[in-house]
């Protein structure tokens, strides 16, 4: 689906967090159908997409996020975030709906990503990724990511992540891809 005006990457308010919330609901099922359990989706999308918990991580942490917004219709997001560690911030979500991969456009929202964190003082991208979600591995792949290193967490009810963090360095990297802002 080739968009009919240009897109736009825009920063999402807490009046935008329902709509992150209902997009996530749309689009997990179909990204890990057959990575994970209709029952681990469930269950990670109760923890990680209520209102309230979006809400702290826009407040308490410092997580930023922004929305695709594709021919006048939300079609994707994304979130940033400071770490512990000095000059490193993690990518926490990515997600477009189907129906617009291989547009260029998730390219686009990592890229938003990227010059976001550096303008924040990241000179490294970290991310996490279910070590059997290939596409996705491989989009992260072309967008300058690599395999750091392995891990598996609990994350409760018998359910694991069990997941690659790949990074990026920033410090000189410009790709020269701009996407707009506002």
């Amino acid at each position: 689906m080739k968009p009919s005006v240009p897109p736009r990457i825009l920063p999402v308010t807490e009046a935008d967090l329902t709509a992150i919330a209902r997009l996530a609901g749309v689009i997990w099922p179909e990204c890990y159908a057959g990575i994970i359990s209709r029952e681990q989706i469930e269950f990670m999308l109760a923890q990680m997409y209520s209102l309230d918990v979006l809400r702290d991580e826009i407040g308490a942490q410092g997580i930023h996020f922004y929305r695709l917004v594709v021919d006048g219709r939300e079609k994707g997001f994304a979130s940033i975030g400071p770490l512990n560690t000095s000059g490193v911030w993690k990518l926490h979500k990515i997600y477009l709906c189907p129906e617009i991969h291989g547009c260029g456009l998730g390219s686009r929202m990592l890229q938003h990503c990227a010059d976001e964190a550096r303008r924040f003082g990241a000179r490294r991208l970290i991310l996490s990724v279910n070590k059997r979600n290939a596409r996705a591995i491989a989009a992260y792949r072309r967008n300058g990511f690599t395999v750091a290193e392995a891990v598996m967490v609990d994350i409760g009810r018998g359910f694991v992540m069990d997941d690659f963090i790949m990074a990026r360095d920033l410090a000189g990297d410009s790709s020269g891809l701009k996407p707009e802002s506002a």
